[in-house]
């Protein structure tokens, strides 16, 4: 993950199917018709949510381009508002964070986080918002508190680059260059994303001794 980027994640519709179980004959129809019916108005009705949804966040994305704070955290306090619980929900606190950074916010940038981290509703909008937190942190120089941030996270899962590289910056920041040298290679072979930097990062390393 690229420091402070905006990641621009497609949350998929969830669908749920409905399944007859041997219903009476008579009753089965009837039963059955209103169920096909029943679930395709509820399948519109999530699908006008969806889309409500994305066009929220399009508006919250332009507006945090833009430079109007303001206007940037109305439109997020009512998409966290409508569509609480959601991908969007955690999606727009990864946004307040990054126009709270640009602000030099960092206190609410790291609330925004800690927001994206609570309500995230999948996983790996979790991960990429503790990475950001903790990278924050590195930033403060809080060590500790990026390290125990990260000691949580999958380390042999699909962010097992991001968390190395990571761990590499943390170990490099307090001078300890060969448990630095360490997870920059594990980094790298993890497939990080930005692994010429990380590959930059690990040249400079002062030999030790």
């Amino acid at each position: 993950m690229a420091q402070y980027e905006t990641d621009e994640e497609k949350v998929e519709a969830i669908k749920q199917w409905w399944k007859e179980n041997g219903l009476a004959v008579v009753g089965g129809v009837v039963l059955g018709l209103a169920a096909v019916f029943g679930w395709r108005a509820w399948q519109g009705y999530q699908d006008t949510q969806a889309q409500q949804a994305s066009a929220t966040f399009e508006q919250l994305l332009a507006l945090s381009g833009s430079g109007d704070a303001d206007a940037a955290e109305k439109v997020t306090d009512r998409l966290q508002a409508d569509f609480a619980g959601t991908a969007y929900d955690a999606l727009a606190s990864l946004v307040t964070a990054r126009v709270a950074l640009g602000d030099d916010d960092v206190d609410r940038a790291k609330q925004a986080l800690e927001t994206a981290i609570d309500e995230a509703p999948d996983p790996a909008l979790a991960t990429i918002a503790t990475l950001r937190l903790a990278r924050l942190l590195v930033a403060e120089q809080d060590f500790t508190g990026a390290s125990e941030r990260i000691q949580g996270l999958d380390a042999n899962g699909a962010f097992a680059g991001e968390i190395a590289a990571l761990r590499g910056d943390i170990a490099a920041a307090k001078g300890d260059q060969e448990q630095a040298r360490t997870a920059y290679r594990e980094a790298i072979a993890a497939g990080a994303s930005q692994a010429r930097l990380i590959e930059i990062k690990l040249a400079n390393l002062p030999n030790d001794g």
